[in-house]
């Protein structure tokens, strides 16, 4: 088994939903009492959204590769950043290390690529569902995306940022998210992608009339077949 690494903390939230979904898929298929071989390196996400707020985008790299290289020299074999938010700052800290980070942007095209997936509405806090760095991805897997909403953009990213990094999953956020879903089916789109790793905390992902790509458990997913696989 490989190691894996997780920058998680962004939020804490979510980490626990990584964790839980990689370690279960682990012990599903390789049974009894086995667990993933796993290091986190969980940050204070309010370091980070400070500098967010400042729009000090280089400075969080900086932050982000220094817990990169954590994980490397702790013997990771590969790095899942656990927020889509934060894959903006991919590009400046890939190259810093030595090993593959699993983009979750690429995980999630491959995802539906291999469905047959050509059309599909992007939702997630503002900077993924209106900046190039995460839509660039899907788009360059052939899939068609439709322009950002701004009215749902300001309202699913109040959801996430007052809201779900606090792990409050608020019945009107439930049916907010429900009506956003129903009027989006009705735009011939073939799929809904959830790009942010709160959102199934508010969207039942197997019960709804559109398919729904869940970010969280693709990436984790992707990290399950980087540990199994062969080195």
């Amino acid at each position: 088994m490989r190691k894996i690494g997780l920058i998680g903390g962004m939020s804490w939230v979510s980490t626990a939903s990584y964790y839980e979904r990689i370690n279960s898929e682990v012990q599903k298929r390789l049974g009894g009492f086995a667990s993933a071989h796993m290091l986190i390196e969980s940050v204070n996400y309010g370091d980070y959204a400070r500098l967010q707020s400042d729009d000090d985008w280089d400075a969080a790299a900086g932050l982000m590769t220094r817990s990169a290289k954590r994980l490397e020299q702790s013997g990771a074999t590969a790095i899942l950043i656990c927020s889509n938010a934060m894959h903006k700052i991919y590009d400046q800290v890939q190259p810093e290390v030595g090993i593959p980070i699993l983009h979750i942007a690429d995980c999630v095209g491959e995802k539906m690529v291999a469905d047959g997936i050509a059309s599909a509405t992007l939702i997630g806090t503002r900077n993924v569902m209106t900046e190039g760095f995460y839509r660039k991805r899907l788009v360059g897997k052939g899939i068609t995306l439709s322009p950002p909403d701004e009215e749902r953009v300001m309202e699913i990213d109040r959801i996430i940022y007052e809201e779900l990094m606090f792990n409050q999953a608020k019945r009107d956020s439930e049916r907010t998210m429900k009506t956003y879903i129903t009027n989006i089916a009705k735009m011939e789109i073939e799929a809904v992608v959830l790009g942010c790793t709160e959102l199934d905390l508010i969207v039942d992902t197997k019960a709804n009339i559109l398919p729904i790509y869940d970010s969280t458990e693709i990436h984790a997913d992707a990290a399950v077949d980087w540990i199994l696989s062969e080195a």
